[in-house]
């Protein structure tokens, strides 16, 4: 790991130049948590649903040099063959890249007409015995195929996969991350979620610096977020706010999504020329933000590509036998 440098201000020297200098850091905003290998920031390719766009990244991360730690996919376990799964499996574990797939049903496709009120009814949570069901299927499914990390939009669905990663059900270094749709907005519901059983928690895009360090006051488990969100999260682009998002939110994710993109959930074919090229400028839009962290010497601090665990988290306890 690079130690992290004292990063430049976008534009500070030319605006303190005509009288309009930017306000002071302040030392007590900082995050004081790291990954357990040091470092304070990995990255992330989110929406890659399938074996040929993960192969666009994987290529394309080559030849724009963007380091890459993990690759999350939206659509599902239960949307991908075992051959699909296996092969994403391998080809992400030959370039040591974390392969995340999301589990089961979730109410924003469920039969439930409230998710498609004004109110957004339950939103993305598993609805009824059945569909708790068909996501411990997909994790179990997964993770036998190899998969060590599953996302999760539910916080029964997180609690129920924590009991069986506990019980030895689901191998002890299977990894859960909170889904985007379902994020925690303040530090209490963060440090639930922890406790609930994540490793990693996507948080809204538009929390404010100061809400993550709220965060981070109460919380040292990794967080994720967009630095460019797709639209149906807002489609906010924060690219220059990188650096302070790292140093507010560390340990921190940054994904690099894609704004004005369609929609590509649940993936098929018939989406194939879109998918591709999403996946594509997402690997160019990650390039556009390292070297604008290169540009500000704020690019040091990068996890040692390969890692992947969280380190030790809270946990509620798990009652025996339950």
């Amino acid at each position: 790991m690079t130690a992290p440098s004292l990063p430049r201000r976008p534009g500070a020297d030319a605006l303190a130049a005509i009288g309009h200098p930017a306000p002071a850091a302040d030392p007590a905003d900082a995050s004081p948590h790291s990954f357990p290998d040091g470092g304070l920031w990995r990255t992330e390719i989110p929406s890659v649903e399938g074996p040929e766009a993960l192969a666009v990244v994987l290529d394309e991360s080559t030849r724009l040099a963007v380091p890459v730690h993990r690759i999350s996919q939206g659509s599902g376990v239960w949307m991908l063959t075992d051959a699909e799964i296996t092969g994403m499996v391998q080809a992400c574990g030959e370039r040591g890249v974390e392969l995340c797939l999301f589990t089961g049903p979730r109410g924003t496709w469920d039969i439930g007409a409230g998710t498609r009120t004004d109110s957004g009814g339950a939103g993305l949570r598993a609805r009824g015995h059945d569909a708790l069901a068909g996501c411990v299927e997909d994790a179990l499914r997964a993770t036998g195929l190899g998969v060590r990390c599953l996302l999760v939009a539910d916080e029964g669905v997180l609690w129920t996969l924590h009991r069986l990663r506990v019980s030895g059900r689901l191998p002890a270094a299977t990894t859960f991350k909170l889904s985007a749709l379902t994020g925690p907005v303040n530090p209490a519901s963060y440090a639930v979620y922890e406790q609930l059983g994540a490793d990693s928690l996507n948080v809204p895009s538009d929390l404010t610096l100061d809400h993550l360090t709220e965060i981070r006051r109460v919380s040292r488990a990794p967080m994720d977020m967009y630095v460019e969100a797709p639209d149906d999260l807002g489609g906010y682009i924060r690219m220059y706010e990188t650096a302070e998002l790292i140093r507010r939110g560390a340990p921190l994710y940054l994904k690099f999504g894609l704004s004005r993109s369609p929609g590509i959930y649940p993936y098929g074919a018939q989406l194939r020329d879109t998918a591709l090229a999403s996946a594509r400028e997402r690997v160019r839009r990650g390039r556009l933000v390292l070297d604008l962290l290169a540009r500000h010497g704020a690019d040091g601090g990068m996890s040692p590509l390969g890692s992947r665990l969280p380190g030790e988290l809270r946990r509620f306890p798990v009652p025996e036998g339950h």
